[in-house]
């Protein structure tokens, strides 16, 4: 069953495109355009399933606590991009997310939900602040709801997928892999 998971996993990272992530804003400021766009960066759905894939593995208020963190947080970062509040190192803090939240699956870290949360929500602010400093103001309300819907989508395939792992037998070594193999993903796209 590891072997499986681990296959679905390659084959899942090596199918996805983080070339595409970042849209051209003028001709993508749509509903769908902010719908699709964290499905078409790697970096996007790592962290995004990873932060469900904690949340499970935690357990309790943070199941839903902790998304429901990231998407408020990263909702508030990309009203600061829209409004011209810049943040320093949003790059490097988005790709620093693939491998803190990667490790912190992997280490299955079970910390309270508050500051689970805290901690999802740093990482959060810098995602959506690159999502509004990438599109503007060019239909950024219906791009904004769109990536909220996307990344609120992801966390809960994220959710459902450490829920079903925790009902295999050995499913918490396999979440565990999952989280290494992200954090992994992390460091060949910071470095590769």
């Amino acid at each position: 069953m590891i072997k499986r998971i681990i296959l679905a996993f390659t084959a899942f990272a090596a199918t996805a495109a983080p070339a595409f992530a970042h849209l051209n804003p003028e001709e993508h400021g749509s509903f769908m355009a902010g719908l699709s766009h964290p499905l078409f960066g790697l970096d996007h759905i790592l962290v995004m399933v990873a932060v469900g894939l904690w949340a499970a593995q935690i357990g309790g208020k943070a199941l839903w606590g902790v998304p429901l963190a990231f998407v408020t947080t990263m909702a508030i970062g990309f009203g600061l991009a829209l409004a011209g509040i810049g943040l320093p190192f949003v790059e490097p803090a988005i790709l620093a997310s693939v491998v803190a939240l990667g490790l912190l699956v992997a280490m299955a870290v079970k910390l309270d939900t508050v500051m689970s949360a805290a901690i999802v929500a740093v990482f959060a602010l810098f995602h959506g602040h690159a999502h509004g400093g990438e599109l503007g103001s060019a239909g950024a309300l219906q791009f904004g709801v769109g990536f909220v819907v996307a990344t609120a989508f992801l966390h809960i395939a994220g959710i459902g997928l450490g829920l079903g792992i925790a009902r295999l037998s050995g499913g918490a070594l396999a979440a565990r892999i999952i989280g290494g193999l992200t954090a992994l993903a992390g460091l060949v796209l910071a470095f590769g």
